[in-house]
């Protein structure tokens, strides 16, 4: 049985606050609604579906709540997680969305599979790649993106 779609990943969050309003404004992630557990938080999603569930990185008893990370969890980056990927549609909006905000993005294209890409950062510092498939033709937005046909190839590792 294969995987279908990523159901939600978890985000210990150095500020609640400010990271459920990232998802929010610049996701464009609905706040949903979440069982009473234990510490707070939130769930976030699109279309009645939960993709992110957050949390303060600061809580007491925290390795009882947050069993995939260490209680001394680093407060930056992702550890050993490198990104989080979700499939999206319209990435011209998001790209005005992000301008808007002053969020910096990264953009790769990969014209062999119509694969155009988005790298932004949230405010913990968490990788977010949103992936649209399908463009044919994004000259008048993409800006500077990295072609990855044109990028140099990592040789054979042995």
């Amino acid at each position: 049985m294969p995987i279908a779609e990523i159901n939600h990943y978890f985000v210990r969050a150095n500020d609640l606050e400010a990271t459920r309003q990232f998802y929010m404004d610049a996701l464009g992630f609905e706040q949903m609604s979440r069982p009473d557990f234990p510490f707070p938080g939130y769930w976030l999603g699109v279309n009645g579906k939960i993709q992110v569930h957050m949390g303060p990185h600061q809580i007491p008893n925290r390795e009882m709540y947050y069993l995939g990370t260490p209680p001394d969890a680093r407060t930056d980056q992702s550890g050993v997680v490198d990104h989080i990927a979700f499939l999206a549609t319209d990435p011209e909006s998001f790209a005005q969305r992000f301008k808007k905000m002053g969020v910096s993005y990264r953009p790769r294209y990969f014209p062999e599979f119509k694969l155009f890409q988005f790298f932004i950062r949230d405010p913990n510092q968490l990788m977010i790649e949103l992936n649209f498939f399908n463009i044919d033709d994004a000259s008048d937005w993409m800006g500077d993106a990295e072609d990855y046909g044109k990028m140099q190839r990592v040789e054979e590792i042995k």
